[in-house]
């Protein structure tokens, strides 16, 4: 009896031993996964971005050899994967964006401005980024904003020098050459500018002459013939 009331309490003691030697090393492995989440979270994000680049690029190849096949831009990203012989592997989605377990959609660029509702449905498509608002921590063409990233088969799309450049990319989107506005008629006798030449005075049938009158003497006098 005796020896049995002594070993109750040794059990409950290395019992109540090991519960703190196990809470210890639980707090222990806390601490050391809050130390890593960080840097883990810092690669799977760095992974992500380089997908997003890949990804990004691959779609406007894609729409870059859609318009040299086509002569003008897609209206939406499924027709990329209707070209014959593929121009893309298969049409990605945004890595950067989800919805549940799902890769999100793009944000489309296109060659025309969308109305006051927003949506972009029909319009030519020159290019793709992401919806995601995330701070980088890749440069991309010196932007660190993700959803500044943009990914377009169109030079210079934001900042177009001069109208010329402006009827390129419109041309290039819907596949027709821009019709210049016709000139007004010039009045009667009036020539265009530049010409140097009035025909008003000039009596009908008569050419005009090309060459200027004599310009008189100093004195006055009239010069002979």
């Amino acid at each position: 009896m005796h020896e049995e009331s002594h070993s109750a309490p040794d059990r409950r003691g290395a019992r109540g031993f090991i519960l703190v030697m196990l809470l210890a090393f639980i707090t222990i492995m806390g601490i050391f996964l809050t130390i890593a989440m960080p840097p883990v979270a810092t690669e799977i994000q760095r992974d992500q971005e380089a997908e997003l680049i890949f990804r990004g690029e691959a779609i406007a190849n894609a729409i870059r050899l859609y318009k040299a096949k086509t002569g003008g831009y897609p209206l939406n990203l499924e027709d990329l994967t209707k070209l014959r012989p593929r121009i893309i592997r298969k049409l990605y989605l945004d890595p950067m964006t989800r919805k549940g377990t799902q890769e999100g959609d793009w944000d489309l660029i296109t060659a025309v401005q969308p109305g006051a509702s927003g949506d972009k449905t029909g319009l030519p498509i020159v290019g793709v980024k992401s919806f995601c608002e995330k701070d980088s921590f890749t440069s991309y063409h010196d932007k660190t904003l993700i959803s500044d990233w943009t990914f377009s088969a169109a030079d210079n799309l934001l900042g177009i020098p001069g109208a010329a450049a402006a009827a390129g990319l419109l041309q290039g989107a819907t596949g027709q050459t821009p019709v210049t506005a016709a000139q007004p008629p010039l009045p009667a006798g009036k020539t265009g500018p530049g010409t140097g030449t009035d025909t008003s005075n000039i009596p009908m049938g008569a050419a005009p002459s090309q060459n200027p009158p004599p310009a008189p003497p100093p004195d006055g006098s009239t010069p002979s013939n």
